[in-house]
């Protein structure tokens, strides 16, 4: 436990949510990935806020040959060090408490913004952890991902943007939108260089996960929500941000 919130335990499936789904980790993650590549360079320096147990750390180490993650739940840590030995630097601490150096290339902050008591105060942190040519990857939910919208005319959440139990008991504060993730990048002081969707998203986490096992899911389906999203960020189940270091 660091501070006043049990890291470890917010990482911890519950009955009825899981921390993080196989859409996540084996369709989100590559597609985040492609969509970063015509903005990265792999001969940078490059840091990851926040690793839980080292999915997408094991797609950023082979892009990189200095890698760093932070993470706050000492369980995470323990599970990723062992995953990467020395490859990968893992340093237990909260993004508050970490004091940067200013040479970062490339930070990766991926579906965990919305996570934080002050994101605008660590994305203050984030600029001068930034080099000059730095970029800053980050990726958070879509309130207006077509999934939640349709839960909303379901009834199940109140609006596009709630938060709900499941998601604040693993530690969500805020669901974003295009225009609230912009309010909070620009008042840090970041400058926004590219802003995108990532991956139409017409079914929920678990109904990918349970129709990826059959034959419904194809890759080819997979790939066609791709490229829509591309024509509709406004409606994909994540909001991509492409950022620079801005006045500090």
């Amino acid at each position: 436990m660091i501070g006043m919130r049990d890291y470890n335990k917010e990482l911890h499936d519950t009955a009825d949510h899981k921390y993080a789904y196989d859409f996540d980790l084996d369709v989100m993650h590559k597609y985040m990935v492609r969509s970063f590549e015509p903005f990265i360079s792999r001969s940078d320096r490059a840091l990851e806020m926040g690793s839980y147990h080292g999915a997408f750390t094991n797609r950023l180490v082979k892009m990189f040959d200095d890698l760093s993650a932070i993470e706050a739940a000492s369980e995470a840590v323990a599970i990723t060090r062992e995953r990467f030995g020395s490859s990968v630097k893992i340093i237990n601490s909260t993004f508050e408490e970490f004091e940067g150096d200013g040479q970062f290339d490339a930070i990766f902050l991926t579906h965990t913004l919305e996570h934080l008591d002050d994101p605008v105060a660590v994305l203050a942190k984030v600029n001068s952890w930034l080099s000059d040519r730095g970029r800053l990857f980050l990726v958070v939910p879509n309130a207006e991902a077509p999934s939640r919208q349709i839960a909303v005319k379901m009834g199940l959440i109140s609006h596009n943007a709630s938060v709900t139990e499941s998601e604040a008991k693993h530690g969500h504060r805020i669901t974003y939108s295009f225009d609230t993730l912009e309010r909070d990048v620009t008042a840090s002081g970041l400058r926004i260089v590219h802003k995108s969707g990532i991956f139409f998203k017409p079914l929920a986490n678990f109904q990918f996960d349970q129709l990826m096992k059959t034959d419904i899911i194809s890759p080819e389906y997979l790939e066609g929500c791709y490229k829509l999203g591309l024509e509709y960020p406004r409606l994909c189940a994540s909001i991509f941000f492409v950022c620079s270091k801005g006045l500090l």
